[in-house]
């Protein structure tokens, strides 16, 4: 069983850093614009030779109201009318793109994120699907991992149909928190109603899969009120849940300014409620898959991180990290073979671009040898929880011990405090670990020191 979590205070205390999230290793902070169309291009033509099958990620940066925690590159406009423009070189994106790629490389995922999705119309929606399933191979027999994020604020039982019809089968559905005096705080007002109304239609309606977000750390939360949440979205009973970190970085992110710090609870009480939550989702049946994010025992998830199959893109945890995964609209990402490629994340620069027949690409990175092989080591601890050195040196050729022979000393101190389980043939994660996996990854990360980690969230 990989769900086992131990609760170490002092372990906690002394390994909550803060660090990448690790969706990609080399993390988006080391990408930049020596990156551009011509790396893009290529990249794509090897993923056509290869018949690589295809994930895509479509943002949509829209929304009605502002949510003061957010920190997603988003536009907040009541006129519903600015979706308009933006939806056309997004189709100009696909063309772009879809032209470089092959009629039969399959696509197994897609996700529709933002932003709020449906912000767009039914009509926008429709025209959008139209536009990928006329320039991409999209699966017709519901196999593929189809998956949309709602706002339950923005979607009613005929935008559910309408999405099911389309062709999506999965729902990740916000909630964050039902206390209305967090809600208020955070400038989101939304009612337990609301949100089972949408999983009600997503369940009549055959949606294969449900996911809810929460976070912690909002103000106004209290260990008492955030169980309280916890509880109630237990009773919702989704597939999948996950449980977010809130980071408070109003330097960066400009709706957090309206924040009162003061509100925010303090690190002690913050602790309590994600250990409280852990014992609630552990007690009714939730595996703890790694890095926030919770599952039943018979979702895909958990079941591939039995197997040892689990792997992690900028999607987060997913069972299809073998696909190229191509990001479309205002800053998505893509990985493409070993080329990480984003696009602008200003709006009339993207839009500006693609007016004048260009990718949206404005920055990235292509991994050297060194990138992929500390990858594939931070994949298989936040994956597995375990890393075999054999596997490794296998794949690239080296001596593991020797390779990493300056690390040594950080992982034997990692060891003696019960983090990890370390000797001569592999790294395991111990259960007292598990929660601080983000920290035992951040070993093996080659850049970390030239960054400034204020740009990151704390691991717990």
């Amino acid at each position: 069983m990989l769900d086992a979590i131990r609760w170490d205070t002092d372990l906690i205390r002394r390994y909550d850093l803060a660090g990448p999230r690790y969706t990609s290793y080399p993390t988006a902070v080391q990408f930049n614009s020596q990156v551009g169309t011509f790396d893009l291009f290529h990249a794509l033509r090897e993923s056509r030779k290869a018949l690589r099958p295809l994930s895509l990620y479509v943002h949509v940066p829209f929304c009605a109201n502002i949510c003061y925690y957010c920190a997603c590159n988003k536009v907040i406009t009541k006129d519903r009318g600015r979706a308009l423009p933006y939806l056309q070189r997004l189709e100009q994106e696909i063309q772009l793109i879809a032209c470089h790629l092959d009629p039969n490389q399959k696509v197994e995922q897609l996700h529709f994120g933002g932003g709020t999705p449906t912000f767009l119309s039914h009509d926008e929606l429709r025209q959008l699907m139209a536009q990928l399933r006329k320039h991409f191979n999209l699966l017709d027999d519901d196999s593929g991992d189809y998956g949309i994020e709602i706002d339950p604020r923005e979607a009613d039982w005929s935008t559910m149909g309408l999405l099911r019809e389309l062709g999506f089968n999965r729902v990740s559905i916000g909630l964050q928190d039902l206390d209305p005096a967090v809600q208020r705080a955070v400038n989101r007002l939304q009612s337990l109603e609301e949100t089972r109304a949408v999983i009600e239609a997503a369940r009549t309606l055959q949606f294969r899969s449900i996911n809810i977000d929460l976070i912690y750390g909002l103000p106004k939360q209290t260990a008492e009120s955030f169980a309280r949440t916890v509880d109630e979205v237990i009773s919702l009973q989704p597939d999948r849940l996950s449980v977010f970190n809130y980071a408070h970085l109003p330097e960066r992110f400009m709706p957090q300014r309206r924040i009162n710090s003061s509100d925010l609870p303090a690190p002690a009480e913050k602790l309590n409620m994600l250990q409280r939550t852990i014992e609630q989702l552990t007690a009714a049946g939730y595996r703890y898959i790694g890095m926030d994010h919770f599952a039943l025992p018979d979702d895909e998830l958990a079941i591939a991180q039995e197997e040892s199959t689990l792997q992690r893109n900028f999607q987060g945890y997913t069972t299809h990290g073998h696909c190229d995964l191509i990001g479309l609209g205002v800053s998505a990402i893509s990985q493409i073979g070993d080329l990480y490629c984003q696009n602008s994340s200003d709006l009339n620069q993207y839009q500006n671009t693609l007016a004048s027949a260009q990718p949206g690409t404005s920055r990235g990175l292509l991994c050297n040898q060194d990138d992929r092989l500390r990858r594939a080591v931070i994949q298989q601890l936040i994956c597995t929880f375990s890393v075999a050195f054999a596997e490794i040196e296998q794949a690239f050729n080296i001596d593991f011990r020797g390779y990493f022979s300056e690390l040594w000393p950080q992982l034997q101190a990692m060891a003696e405090d019960g983090l990890i389980e370390l000797d001569s043939e592999k790294i395991v994660v111990l259960p007292a670990g598990r929660l601080l996996v983000r920290s035992v990854c951040m070993v093996f990360d080659a850049y970390l020191e030239q960054q400034n980690r204020q740009r990151f969230s704390r691991v717990i």
